[in-house]
């Protein structure tokens, strides 16, 4: 199988960087919440911190206010292990997002952005060098909201195809930061062939594709130019779909981990993360991709270790703060 160098490693994270304030209590609105704890979060920040906590080489690129909260990113992605590259802003502060959580642990958001500091990443303060040695770039699409972070989140998949990296998307929608839906779906697609392979939840795949028929749904997607589309199936696992030299859909379905979920906030992000680790220690790269994930034992080894960290991250509350480590993975069972 065709091999990374050692020097072409590292995961290279883009986006948003806030602080996700997360009940004391779960299974209240948010309107009764008395208690908060604060937690960094982000989804691309997220991902940056599981693959340093699983041992891999991750960077982050992102922008925070010149506030104390600002401080406080920097400080957990250090502390998580994460090369962070945080651009600093006095026209707006960190980004914040209130967080209430049903009995099942799903979530509902109140985001407080307007704009927040990671909405102004500009592409001129990206450093070249980051992405000439990235193996993989990873987006998602709360960057693409707006400029000037739009243009800076394209850049930075546009330089790491020029060197040669994998570029990995997760729309991770949020209808609450949007216009509209019609903008917020149009916007998602549209950059879906920007990348190699595409994670989605479920209801997302639906939502984009404009039908319930998962199938014709994942056609729909790869017809947009992604190698690899990735379905997460919340407890039940995740679906491996890629197209073959043939045109044919290869579908492949890896079990979930059952788990008493308290917070599924950061599940899907760690998901991705372990997803990222597994494919640089395979040395998979774009021009293998395709076919490393259409075989089954590949797709089996790789993604029911990505189900083991996602289900272990629902275990606890937060985001960077419920991620698991290396050895916390093993010991939950199985093998890298």
């Amino acid at each position: 199988m065709t091999s990374i160098s050692q020097a072409k490693r590292y995961i290279v994270c883009l986006g948003e960087l806030l602080i996700d304030f997360v009940p004391e209590v779960s299974g209240q609105p948010l309107s009764d919440v008395a208690a908060f704890r604060k937690a960094a979060g982000g989804a691309p920040a997220n991902v940056a911190a599981a693959v340093a906590k699983l041992g891999g080489a991750s960077r982050f690129i992102g922008k925070v206010g010149r506030d104390a909260f600002g401080q406080f990113l920097r400080g957990t992605l250090e502390a998580a292990g994460v090369e962070a590259r945080l651009a600093v802003t006095d026209t707006a502060q960190t980004g914040l997002a209130f967080v209430s959580l049903r009995e099942d642990g799903e979530r509902d958001f109140l985001f407080y952005r307007a704009p927040a500091a990671d909405m102004l990443l500009e592409a001129q303060e990206l450093d070249a060098a980051w992405f000439a040695d990235a193996a993989v770039y990873h987006f998602g699409s709360v960057s693409l909201i707006a400029e000037p972070s739009r243009s800076a989140t394209l850049e930075g998949a546009r330089r790491t195809r020029e060197a040669g990296g994998l570029v990995s998307y997760d729309p991770n929608l949020r209808p609450a930061l949007w216009p509209d839906a019609d903008t917020m779906r149009r916007e998602a697609l549209a950059h879906i062939g920007a990348a190699d392979v595409v994670k989605v939840g479920e209801e997302e795949l639906r939502f984009l594709a404009e039908t319930d028929d998962a199938a014709e749904a994942e056609r729909r997607l790869l017809a947009r130019g992604t190698q690899a589309l990735v379905v997460t199936l919340g407890s039940e696992g995740c679906r491996v779909v890629t197209s073959s030299r043939a045109g044919e859909v290869v579908s492949i379905t890896v079990s979930g981990v059952p788990v008493q979920a308290v917070d599924t906030t950061g599940a899907g992000d760690s998901f991705v993360g372990a997803m990222l680790h597994g494919l640089v220690q395979r040395g998979i790269t774009p021009t293998r991709l395709a076919e490393c994930l259409a075989d089954e034992a590949t797709v089996r080894g790789l993604f029911a270790f990505a189900n083991r960290v996602g289900a272990i991250t629902t275990t606890r509350r937060g985001a960077i703060p419920a991620l698991p480590t290396l050895a916390e993975v093993e010991a939950f069972g199985g093998e890298a």
